[in-house]
């Protein structure tokens, strides 16, 4: 299957804007849910994706691994400011919050799975199907990538959260102090390649589940996939 930059370009461009800015808007509407109003008094309960790109982590550093052969995508957007103190069960709605941003992706990807069906349930003629195709492609994965990653029990990512939510206070404590030391953590098992080896039967395994969703065999997603990644 023969993909054009072009193309490539337009079919990730808006599923990874949405991504990112539907996964930090999550964090912040739970938060509201719980008393706290902390990102929307600073203008980040929003949609905009401009509200919540950093430059370097949603942008650059993505688009550069993208362009490794083999290599494991990852990125950030800005974090959305989350008070604590304004909870009432502080430790476990922090854990809730956390995971509303994974939970947005799962429920994104599961979107763009349906959309997926309905693009190959369309004529061939159509001239909005296999954009559609290649934008749902793009869709799925990038959710994935980004629900599994930060499902990871590591301190700042949203899984360390969540533990530090579930974990009895002293072990919560001692668990949450590594988070100072998370990015250099993460960095350190990207690049020894630890990092792709544990999570990527778990990105494969909800690929399959999705691409089953939206009506693909296994090896037609990768096809559509590999080939949006190596134009």
């Amino acid at each position: 299957m023969k993909v054009t930059l072009v193309q490539a370009i337009s079919a990730w461009l808006l599923p990874v804007l949405l991504a990112v800015t539907v996964h930090e808007t999550a964090h912040g509407w739970v938060a509201r849910r719980f008393g706290d109003k902390t990102a929307e008094m600073l203008g980040r309960l929003t949609l905009n994706p401009v509200k919540h790109i950093d430059l370097v982590g949603t942008i650059l550093v993505p688009g550069l691994m993208l362009l490794l052969p083999g290599g494991f995508v990852f990125g950030w957007a800005k974090p959305v400011p989350v008070d604590w103190r304004n909870f009432k069960h502080p430790k476990q709605d922090m854990a809730w919050v956390a995971l509303a941003g994974p939970v947005s992706n799962l429920l994104m990807g599961l979107a763009w799975a349906i959309t997926a069906r309905i693009a190959l349930g369309m004529s061939a003629e159509n001239w909005v199907a296999l954009p559609l195709l290649f934008m749902s492609v793009a869709g799925i994965f990038i959710n994935t990538i980004l629900m599994v990653l930060n499902l990871l029990p590591l301190p700042p990512l949203d899984g360390g959260r969540v533990l530090t939510g579930i974990l009895p206070a002293p072990l919560a404590y001692r668990f949450a102090r590594i988070e100072p030391y998370g990015f250099f953590i993460l960095v350190a098992l990207l690049m020894t390649g630890v990092l792709g080896i544990f999570l990527w039967p778990f990105v494969t395994l909800f690929l399959e589940l999705l691409a089953s969703v939206a009506g693909m065999k296994p090896g037609y997603f990768q096809t559509v996939l590999l080939a949006l990644m190596r134009s």
